[in-house]
């Protein structure tokens, strides 16, 4: 555990092992900010050069965090990609600047692309992510799927001979890239479409929150929004709060987003690598 005995941990490896790249995930740094942690100002981490983060969208709040209490001359890297291909599409590059919220650039050797639904490429709009030829480290087909099916429907069924990664992303001119979350877990209600990680940016800033999950669920002939939150301690979900919810999701994205349902849950179903399952 990254917070046994205590959330320092890792920085006093960090500072014992003169640590030059720091590797973790958006939400450890999203649960040091919530511990209200600032190894800043209790370690020296003079040898750290870069912090690389993945396995969810990085937000720009948390991109905030790492430089006020972290370390404000350290390159902060949001990296997206996959254990399937064994690397990332989207990374970090020393030589661009970072901007809060944003990955940097498309990663060399791989024909990165956004396509909207009709497989037409995009920019500054919300797509798919696709790679559209053939990349060294592409799988050669999954294990006990003789006839490739399987692998077929997991990458190619969206779009003829392209890979899609199941991503749902914008990419702006500048090459930079925003995950909105998993395509697959994408939420339509009312015909729009929205990604995950737009709700979860916007409820877990609030306090009283520790983590949330989302899905869809089909409801009168449409798709209503269901949100489970898991509570810091000491704090109840009533109508105030559930109000409080509603109301930071509405002002910062759309009434489309504001969730129908509102549940407190103990814990949230994750995969073995500790990624949220919706």
């Amino acid at each position: 555990s990254p917070f046994y005995p205590s959330g320092n941990i890792l920085f006093d490896y960090a500072d014992a092992e003169r640590m030059t790249l720091f590797g973790t995930s958006a939400k450890y740094i999203d649960a040091l900010a919530k511990a209200d942690l600032k190894p800043r100002e209790t370690h020296d981490l003079s040898s750290v050069r870069a912090m690389t983060s993945t396995g969810s969208p990085l937000a720009p709040e948390s991109f905030d965090y790492v430089y006020r209490d972290i370390k404000n001359d350290i390159h902060l890297a949001s990296i997206s990609g996959g254990t399937d291909i064994l690397g990332c599409f989207v990374l970090a590059s020393p030589v661009l600047p970072v901007k809060r919220g944003v990955i940097q650039t498309r990663a060399l050797g791989v024909a990165v692309d956004v396509f909207d639904d009709d497989g037409k490429p995009v920019r500054n709009e919300k797509g798919e992510l696709v790679c559209t030829k053939p990349f060294p480290s592409m799988p050669v087909g999954f294990w006990n799927d003789p006839d490739g099916s399987r692998y077929h429907s997991a990458y190619f069924d969206k779009f003829e001979n392209i890979w899609c990664h199941g991503d749902y992303v914008e990419l702006d001119d500048e090459g930079g890239m925003v995950i909105y979350g998993r395509s697959d877990a994408t939420l339509n209600p009312g015909g729009v479409r929205i990604g995950t990680a737009e709700i979860y940016r916007q409820v877990e800033m609030l306090p009283e929150i520790q983590e949330s999950i989302v899905i869809g669920q089909e409801w009168d002939n449409d798709v209503r929004v269901i949100l489970f939150v898991v509570l810091r301690e000491n704090n109840v979900l009533d109508t105030a709060l559930i109000d409080k919810i509603k109301k930071q999701i509405r002002a910062n994205c759309t009434p489309r987003h504001v969730p129908a349902k509102v549940i407190a849950v103990a814990d949230i179903p994750r995969t073995k690598s500790g990624k949220i399952t919706e």
